[in-house]
């Protein structure tokens, strides 16, 4: 009996191990169309889709001035803001990108 819950235990710590190693890490880039539009690109680092992740767009005080999601492509496209602002690739807790405007180029 003692080997089987030896065992167990050893499959337990085993499986506890492995959950870090299936987490994705959510990535997302923006970049200036040249024609007042922006477009952002998102996923994550095991490859899954970012289809239907929030998009927000906040000013320098950090006021929301425009929200939308992510389409089948995982893209995003809007217009360029006037001013100071940060997009906002939000997946969900300890799942947030900012990308600063002032880093967007075409």
């Amino acid at each position: 009996m003692p080997r089987v819950l030896a065992l167990i235990g050893l499959i337990a710590f085993t499986l506890l191990l492995a959950v870090p190693a299936i987490a994705h890490t959510p990535l997302c880039s923006c970049y200036d169309n040249g024609d007042g539009t922006i477009t952002c690109e998102g996923g994550f680092s095991d490859g899954s889709s970012a289809a239907g992740v929030a998009i927000r767009v906040v000013d320098a005080s950090g006021k929301v001035i425009l929200e939308g999601k992510m389409n089948e492509d995982s893209e995003f496209t809007c217009d360029k803001p006037a001013g100071s602002y940060t997009v906002q690739f939000d997946a969900g807790p300890g799942h947030l990108v900012e990308v600063k405007g002032d880093d967007i180029v075409e």
